[in-house]
């Protein structure tokens, strides 16, 4: 079981690790909006089927009023709110330097834990949250260390990421409805809600074949089928740990990825910022 348990979670590393250099191949084609509505309509479609396979569609019927309004507030968060600013970010920064700044949620997730979730906060935990922030630092001056940021818009719309996935976060394990089920109904408001979006911008609908098949991609892998391996991972290993810790791998195997399919240039203060905020994270976690 162990061994199955170690594939999914591998395979769904691998996966989530080539989603940041679709992000930004797919922006050369689509704007961060088109982006948003083709993925966000290909994860839908995808949960859909899934719910359907597991015999869950009965699930919905059960679900209160009170049930649906929290999902409507979910999918404002996610997939709406939260996929415009990151694809906001990457059409701005190289896409090495949003997706190492997205990766400080975890520790603003921390912050906001104290306010919300009313805990202390503790001298270990500064000192994390100390740690990964130099590392945003570090990546948002490009090594310069010095107060002008390389780009001041996208590196505010990395983090605004990471700070709403915090959020949404927060509120999705205080719900513990049914994972897919809670998730379909996410994406199913949050569609509702870009949609509105589009018409509000008047935003055209794009016929290139290149970006829509990107964003096919991004719809399937960042948060479709992938999201069921690591569910499935998790309930066959013996311990969460056991897999959980291969995450860390992701936003490295992520800047290889960038450079050979972007064909960015991997800056050193990108490796060096990454390295210090996943190290405030792993102290969190000890």
């Amino acid at each position: 079981m162990q061994k199955k348990a170690y594939v999914y979670a591998i395979t769904s590393v691998l996966i989530w690790s080539t989603v940041a250099s679709a992000f930004k191949i797919s922006l050369n084609y689509l704007n961060f909006v088109q982006l948003l509505f083709y993925a966000s309509f290909t994860s839908f479609l995808i949960l859909f089927s899934i719910l359907l396979f597991q015999k869950k569609m009965k699930l919905l019927k059960n679900f209160s009023r009170r049930d649906y309004l929290n999902s409507a507030l979910l999918g404002f968060l996610n997939p709406f709110l939260y996929y415009i600013v990151l694809f906001r970010a990457y059409s701005l920064l190289k896409a090495q330097e949003a997706q190492a700044l997205n990766y400080t949620w975890p520790i603003i997730l921390v912050m906001l834990s104290i306010p919300l979730l009313k805990q202390k906060i503790k001298m270990k935990s500064i000192f994390a949250i100390s740690v990964s922030f130099s590392g945003a630092f570090i990546i948002s001056t490009e090594g310069k260390f010095s107060i002008h940021f390389a780009n001041l818009e996208g590196i505010a719309f990395a983090l605004s990421s990471a700070f709403i996935w915090a959020i949404f976060w927060i509120f999705n394990m205080r719900d513990k409805r049914d994972e897919v089920a809670k998730l379909f109904l996410n994406f199913l408001f949050g569609i509702l809600f870009i949609i509105i979006f589009i018409l509000l911008l008047s935003e055209k609908i794009p016929d290139n074949i290149n970006g829509i098949a990107g964003a096919i991609y991004v719809g399937l892998f960042e948060m479709g089928i992938t999201f069921i391996l690591w569910i499935k991972a998790l309930k066959l290993s013996q311990t969460s740990a056991q897999v959980g810790n291969l995450i860390y791998l992701t936003p490295f195997l992520s800047l290889l990825m960038i450079h050979f399919l972007v064909g960015e240039k991997i800056l050193l203060s990108t490796l060096l910022g990454l390295i210090f905020i996943i190290s405030g994270i792993i102290i969190q976690h000890k």
